[in-house]
């Protein structure tokens, strides 16, 4: 590799498993087994409803494993346009989330309180607290609408980069930086109009 390139051309961690699947469809069972909880996570931020999620999540890995052939591994110079198998399949799944919303015409019910962390459960009172707080700033979270909402998901509970929401969510990494911006700031008056802000 030549000194000072910034990126390297082999940046996709899943090449091999997904090179494997394409030999033996048998093998895509790494992969599943690998981005099941994320995929099914997002569903359920998405869709308020632990049944539809489940649904969408085996969608999704079912038009992955059949679209597996087409997928094209790319590295954008700059971050954007790049695909690798983890952006490819979380738009499968915004893709599929988006089709079921389509067809069932319902609104999620505030699920993102299965998310907050534990504290210390020796500290009754500052569990009590911060279970609260994170009950409140998730459902801040969740009152955000489309494409805020989602790129704070995949920011702070999927832990992706902005080039990999940008890829995910058909954005620019500007655009997705704005989006997680001005949505963290929605949810904090959201917070603070409701009374519920923590310092």
């Amino acid at each position: 590799m030549e000194a000072g390139r910034a990126r390297p051309t082999p940046f996709d961690l899943d090449r091999s498993l997904v090179e494997a699947a394409r030999a033996d469809p048998a093998r895509f069972d790494a992969l599943y087994r690998k981005y099941v909880a994320q995929v099914y996570s997002f569903a359920v931020y998405e869709l308020g409803d632990h049944h539809e999620a489940e649904d969408a999540t085996e969608r999704t890995f079912l038009s992955a494993l059949s679209a597996l052939p087409r997928f094209e591994e790319r590295a954008g110079d700059d971050g954007s346009g790049a695909s690798t198998f983890r952006i490819w399949l979380f738009r499968i799944a915004r893709n599929v989330i988006a089709e079921r919303r389509r067809r069932t015409r319902r609104r999620p019910e505030a699920p993102l309180d299965l998310a907050f962390a534990t504290p210390d459960p020796l500290d009754i009172e500052a569990t009590v607290v911060d279970r609260e707080s994170a009950s409140s700033a998730w459902a801040a979270v969740d009152r955000l609408t489309g494409d805020r909402r989602r790129a704070v998901i995949l920011r702070f509970v999927h832990e992706m980069s902005t080039a990999e929401i940008a890829a995910v969510l058909d954005r620019s990494e500007g655009a997705v930086r704005v989006l997680i911006h001005r949505g963290l700031r929605s949810a904090a008056r959201d917070l603070a109009r409701r009374g519920e802000g923590r310092a």
